[in-house]
């Protein structure tokens, strides 16, 4: 097969928890033809969705991990598999690739399904499943967030379409900083915030399954460092060995069917206690993590359901 990148500059990614490039070496060892490029060198040209950039090759080498070919103007549907990882911010640039590649989804396929990544945001996506869900608020008027903070007393605020981390705040009982925080928040853009009602479990990790054409394969935990509320990896966060739980399990049954009615066929979801409480669509990570607890291929896992969609494509 012939398979493309869609992501961030790959000179600077970490092989050892970088899930794009694991992905990109279990395809290498399958004999495919890998192709790279960045979203500023995707374009819709007289009539086709073409890219700019390498033929690649990837090995696990600290500080000489990928060797690029002759620089290249491709036609994407020419290609058996288009991979969208960049990470976010999810912003209209996001958003217009994601229309883009959703012209060459004939004969190619595109992992996630840019349809459904457009419409499925990470922190929005999980609105159709409220019951399991933490008391959920999304909303920019300030006063509907004083209200929810009101009545749940400690609440998480961060970015509706933030990633990593970035801007996530915990506003305790006491806490008088909501006003400041909104006032900051819209400085920056017009966009909603999202509030969540503290869980406390956090302190034991923030746990990240990971699902392959809605089905689970397991799962890490990741613990926040002393003092700190996020526990996401970008921040500090250690991943520790965990076990799918039943709730795990339910959760996933309920939300597997519509991940795989919708082609998102690698996806992280997050899961503190007993409650979900994010579904990601866009970029997840976590397989190499899980890959060396578990002691599974999780990448060939993601390679045999897109095989099986191909086949089904015809």
């Amino acid at each position: 097969m012939k398979v493309a990148f869609q992501m961030d500059p790959i000179g600077s990614v970490n092989i050892n928890a970088d899930s794009s490039f694991r992905i990109a070496e279990e395809a290498q060892a399958r004999g495919w033809e890998l192709f790279y490029y960045t979203p500023d060198k995707l374009f819709w040209k007289q009539g086709k969705v073409v890219a700019q950039g390498w033929p690649l090759e990837v090995r696990r080498v600290e500080g000489d991990h990928f060797s690029l070919g002759e620089m290249a103007e491709i036609d994407l549907a020419e290609m058996d598999v288009v991979w969208l990882r960049q990470d976010p911010p999810f912003d209209m640039g996001y958003i217009t690739t994601t229309h883009l590649l959703e012209q060459i989804g004939g004969k190619t396929l595109v992992v996630n399904d840019p349809f459904w990544v457009r419409n499925s945001p990470e922190k929005l996506l999980v609105l159709n499943f409220p019951d399991l869900t933490p008391p959920t608020l999304i909303a920019r008027d300030l006063d509907a967030l004083k209200a929810f903070k009101a009545e749940h007393g400690d609440i998480i605020v961060k970015p509706l379409y933030g990633n990593g981390g970035a801007g996530v705040f915990r506003l305790g009982p006491d806490d008088r900083n909501l006003a400041s925080l909104h006032e900051l928040f819209s400085g920056i853009n017009r966009e909603p915030l999202i509030a969540q009602k503290f869980l406390p479990a956090v302190s034991k990790g923030d746990k990240r399954v990971i699902l392959v054409d809605g089905e689970p394969v397991g799962a890490i935990n990741r613990v926040p460092l002393e003092g700190e509320t996020r526990s996401n990896m970008h921040v500090g966060g250690k991943p520790v060995k965990v076990d799918l739980t039943d709730r795990d399990r339910e959760i996933c049954a309920r939300i597997g069917p519509l991940l795989r009615e919708r082609g998102q066929v690698f996806v992280g979801i997050d899961v503190i206690g007993e409650w979900l409480t994010e579904i990601n669509v866009t970029s997840p990570t976590g397989i190499q993590e899980l890959e060396r607890f578990d002691g599974i291929n999780v990448a060939g896992q993601i390679w045999d359901a897109i095989d099986r969609r191909i086949a089904t494509k015809g």
